[in-house]
């Protein structure tokens, strides 16, 4: 009985997960036939799911998604090994914590997009630019997260390896690493839903490729229908990056509870 009521359960949380998107499509629909807005302003789903069959015939989806991604992978990595080693090194040495976090907390209030004049003056408009906006976008985030984890670590901990006489080194690998793993996953989801923001409003204002200058270049040429495809393809591939981290986090909040 009670598999028969989880699997119920289970059904009715999927079908809930569909009600809204659905709703959302449908109320889309009927505001376009009832020509409330005229095409030129908001196109119908058909009409989107056309240009999308268009554009994915004819590769320009696929590259533009190919540059964005790559942007967004390579400086999400930069961002992330530079945040959590300087998250590591402030949570750890008092005098780098002391020195470092007046800046860093002034900065990290700074929206990124309010760095893209100047980073567009210094890298150009060419790959740098993006990877650097992206890296900055996730290197806060992490940095935080980092930090307020291993400042979260009980000192039981570092006594323990003091009696060990473990390197510093191994400090990290075999005590930080560990005890900071879920809330830098956490961290890690945070920064990457911000990445991808900041990446496509960064193409939208100066690039030759991606979702961003897509959308810009539908803008241009009065193609609504090549705007909402590169907003529904933004808005789907942050969902996916979201679930497939939120999945590890809750895959790995379980492990570490048994």
């Amino acid at each position: 009985m009670k598999k028969i009521r989880d699997l119920a359960n289970s059904l009715h949380t999927n079908a809930l997960f569909f009600v809204s998107p659905i709703l959302l499509l449908l109320a889309w629909a009927w505001v376009c036939s009832a020509g409330i807005f005229p095409e030129q302003i908001l196109v119908s789903p058909a009409g989107v799911y056309q240009t999308a069959h268009e554009l994915w015939g004819s590769g320009e989806l696929q590259s533009h998604l190919h540059d964005s991604l790559y942007r967004l992978v390579l400086g999400f990595a930069i961002g992330v090994l530079l945040g959590m080693v300087f998250g590591v090194l402030m949570g750890l040495f008092k005098p780098i914590d002391a020195f470092f976090a007046p800046s860093f907390n002034a900065l990290r209030q700074v929206p990124t997009i309010a760095f893209i004049p100047m980073l567009v003056m210094i890298f150009g408009v060419e790959e740098t630019f993006k990877i650097v906006v992206v890296a900055k976008a996730a290197f806060f985030p992490i940095t935080m997260a980092t930090y307020d984890a291993v400042k979260g670590i009980p000192r039981s901990y570092f006594e323990v390896s003091k009696v060990y006489q473990l390197s510093h080194f191994s400090l990290v690998r075999h005590v930080i690493l560990p005890a900071t793993v879920p809330p830098i996953l956490t961290g890690l989801r945070l920064a990457l839903g911000r990445s991808w923001m900041v990446l496509v409003a960064a193409e939208l204002i100066a690039a030759d490729s991606g979702i961003g200058q897509m959308m810009e270049m539908g803008r241009q040429m009065f193609r609504i229908d090549i705007v909402l495809v590169g907003v529904l393809v933004t808005g789907l591939i942050g969902f996916l990056l979201d679930r497939s981290l939120r999945s590890v986090e809750t895959h790995l909040g379980r492990w570490q509870q048994s």
